[in-house]
């Protein structure tokens, strides 16, 4: 029998506000395999946050944040199959950004074959050489890709946000000990995508 625990306390804040210019936002890993239903490892509350997510990115290109999504990626080979099953497979459906979260020009994408979304990637060159110094984390899978990231980006100094209900999580214990790794370990911030304010 499994022990039963109480999660430590995390702050969500009513509020946050973002300077557009040294802000960016990640959509991390919202792809077919893990939002729709017919993916091979489809996220319970992923497609959830689809239009939350939307919003979001509506408001911070209005505003000229960048946007920046992570693309899971991985060959048949990959030793991550071992662990998952085969997913996110190059240049198959499972592997695609799902529709309603398609990229537009200008933004960055980076394919990834490991959860944190700045190992083997270019995405700390692409934030490093825009000045970016804040990183608003969005997308599935919270306690997995979503943690690493937010991890990765605070241990480069960069002030992690992180909107409530736009991660989502396999089990509600995996979403709560995400919220408090990010809050306790890395000193992120979670806040409601709606106290999000992205200044002029």
């Amino acid at each position: 029998m499994s022990p039963v625990i109480a999660v430590p306390d995390y702050a969500v804040e009513s509020r946050v506000d973002l300077e557009p210019r040294t802000s960016a936002i990640v959509v991390v890993d919202m792809q077919n395999d893990f939002v729709d239903p017919r993916g091979s490892l489809c996220v319970p509350g992923a497609q959830a946050t689809v239009p939350v997510i939307a919003r979001l990115l509506q408001a911070c290109r209005s505003r000229g944040m960048l946007v920046a999504y992570t693309q899971d990626w991985h060959a048949p080979d990959d030793p991550e199959t071992t662990l998952w099953g085969a997913h996110a497979v190059p240049d198959t459906w499972g592997a695609e950004i799902v529709p309603q979260l398609a990229p537009v020009p200008g933004d960055v994408v980076v394919r990834k074959v490991r959860y944190d979304g700045f190992y083997g990637t270019p995405l700390a060159h692409e934030l490093h050489r825009r000045r970016i110094d804040t990183l608003v984390i969005t997308g599935t899978v919270s306690n997995i890709c979503v943690l690493h990231t937010a991890g990765s980006a605070a241990l480069r100094w960069m002030r992690v946000v992180v909107p409530v209900d736009a991660v989502s999580a396999i089990t509600e214990f995996d979403q709560h000990a995400a919220f408090r790794q990010i809050t306790f370990l890395y000193r992120g911030t979670l806040v409601p995508s709606a106290g999000i304010a992205v200044g002029d």
